[in-house]
């Protein structure tokens, strides 16, 4: 089905990107994708990916809104401490765009509902500050062939990558061992611009099919603003994907 005219209008902007236009919009439109987490990095994420147009998002988060969420998670206002993140998160995002489909699903993700979760989602966008759920995630993902989005902050530092053996390595090539958890140190604009960069490589993904970080994990310093990036490769003795591996970094949200 072709744009409607309110279509048209509300995504006039990026329709007249070089190689975007209305078929570009419309694979967006016809995508589903689901957001692990609704904390710093999923509520950026969920938030960009709402006003570009993405046709279907579900949010999955299994946590209520706490005091201390606030000062990065801006998808949530103050009334809503206590209220569950997906609902919170689901209410403001639907006051963006009601054009599209925003599905909030308040469970934890494991190996008995990962796959109710995920559905059939197009791409997965892990925004996760737990390493039991993003393995979960990564290797459903792998046995599935869905590809993965990856963020990670902590501190002043996030890092980025998109995962989908086996063309490129999983989360357990990655990080064959999770590190230990802590309370993770994190600021607002952190959390912001690094789940803003990991909805763009999910868009880049969606409407051409071409992701920009396959194979490439980038590090972005923002303390310093220096962002570098390594080649990453698959670990043959992966007990998930069976690739050569290499270290990553830390986990956030």
């Amino acid at each position: 089905m072709s744009l409607s005219e309110h279509e048209l209008g509300r995504y006039r902007r990026q329709l007249i990107l070089d190689g975007w236009g209305p078929g570009t919009q419309e694979k967006l439109r016809n995508s589903k994708v689901f957001v692990a987490g609704a904390g710093g990095l999923g509520c950026a994420a969920a938030l960009n990916l709402t006003l570009a147009g993405v046709g279907h998002i579900r949010i999955c988060d299994s946590d209520t809104v706490e005091l201390t969420n606030l000062n990065r998670q801006f998808l949530h206002p103050e009334q809503n401490i206590g209220r569950e993140k997906t609902l919170s998160a689901t209410e403001t995002l639907r006051g963006l765009n009601s054009a599209i489909a925003i599905e909030p699903v308040t469970r934890e993700i494991n190996e008995e509902s990962v796959a109710e979760l995920v559905g059939d989602a197009d791409l997965i966008l892990d925004c996760l500050d737990n390493f039991p759920g993003r393995y979960t995630l990564s290797k459903h993902a792998a046995e599935n062939n869905i590809p993965l989005v990856f963020a990670a902050i902590w501190g002043m530092e996030g890092r980025l990558t998109f995962l989908h053996p086996p063309a490129t390595p999983c989360l357990s090539c990655l990080f064959p061992r999770a590190p230990e958890r802590h309370e993770i140190p994190v600021l607002g604009g952190v959390a912001c611009t690094s789940g803003s960069l990991q909805a763009l490589e999910a868009i880049n993904y969606l409407s051409s099919s071409r992701p920009t970080l396959a194979g490439r994990m980038l590090i972005m310093d923002y303390q310093t603003m220096r962002f570098q990036e390594l080649e990453i490769a698959r670990n043959p003795d992966c007990p998930v994907c069976g690739g050569r591996g290499q270290e990553g970094g830390q986990t956030g949200a």
